[in-house]
């Protein structure tokens, strides 16, 4: 269910309850036609996971994530060895480790012969695939999404960088194991910090900021069916001014969701100052962008 062109990637996504942008339909399918990973760019809360997660729906593909955070490394994203599971079968099969020692005169005889059978114990059936390894090992092609890259440490990133080049990974114990089909790969940042230019020269870049007003009245007629023409318009207007505001986080598209939900619930057909002092905490997550909006209600407020 590959794409075909910038205009399917467009409707087939609009499907899903993703509306793309012209930009974003262009990126999505050159990034298929390439096979170059994405790494999405922007405030928190624009879209670029929902992004991932349309991609993979469109694709009819299986999403596989990996959450980044500060300290994660190779073992947490690649594959780590089941080591109880190893010593439960170490007690289970003792009479039979015995066995393979009992003709053995030597320590060291006996830890060579034991070396000797070491591949029952380091196989797949003792490996705890993480989410790069599934990826890799799929025998589908997945959407890989690796999200909030700029989490992680930079020793990870350069790790990545190795791995998204070749998409194969060498375990010690077993060797090296290749991508069956190259997974499709979105990398999301809240720029939280830079990344390198290494990593950005790997993908396409594509940054999303907060969308334009139109885009977002279809984004709430689309997911709020209910909602009286009026309000809408108000609400984005109202969205769209206190994102102006100096504030230490700007409401997102879910949370203008929530808000337009919280009115139309308490039976609100207009932005009007009760209507906002009602439901400002769906709006602010800080004491502080709370206090800044009041402040600035009158201009918020206005036709």
């Amino acid at each position: 269910m590959s794409f075909t062109s910038v205009k399917d990637v467009k409707n087939r996504m609009e499907q899903t309850g993703y509306i793309p942008s012209q930009e974003i339909s262009t990126i999505v399918f050159l990034a298929q036609e390439t096979q170059k990973p994405v790494l999405i760019e922007g405030p928190a809360g624009v879209g670029k996971t929902e992004l991932a997660k349309s991609i993979a729906l469109c694709l009819e593909q299986e999403m596989i994530r990996l959450q980044c955070y500060e300290g994660l490394d190779e073992s947490k994203a690649l594959y780590e060895w089941a080591y109880a599971k190893q010593l439960l079968y170490t007690q289970m099969l003792k009479e039979k480790i015995n066995d393979v020692v009992s003709s053995t005169a030597t320590l060291a005889e006996a830890v060579d012969e034991i070396a000797g059978h070491e591949d029952a114990f380091f196989s797949h059936r003792f490996l705890q695939t993480r989410p790069l390894l599934a990826a890799i090992s799929s025998a589908d092609p997945v959407v890989l999404l690796i999200d909030e890259i700029d989490k992680s440490d930079p020793e990870f990133e350069a790790f990545l960088l190795e791995l998204l080049s070749d998409f194969q990974v060498t375990i010690p114990e077993l060797g090296t194991i290749a991508a069956k089909s190259k997974p499709f790969v979105v990398l999301t940042s809240n720029n939280y910090r830079d990344m390198s230019d290494a990593l950005k020269r790997r993908c396409i870049h594509l940054y999303i900021d907060y969308p334009a007003i139109e885009t977002e009245k279809e984004i709430l007629r689309m997911k709020i069916p209910g909602i009286q023409e009026r309000l809408l318009t108000r609400v984005v207007h109202a969205v769209s001014r206190i994102r102006e505001l100096d504030l230490k986080k700007k409401p997102c598209i879910s949370e203008t969701l929530d808000w337009a939900t919280s009115l139309m619930i308490l039976q609100h057909d207009d932005i009007t100052e009760d209507a906002i002092f009602k439901t400002l905490n769906t709006l602010c997550k800080h004491k502080a962008d709370y206090d800044v909006v009041q402040e600035n209600i009158q201009h918020i407020i206005k036709v």
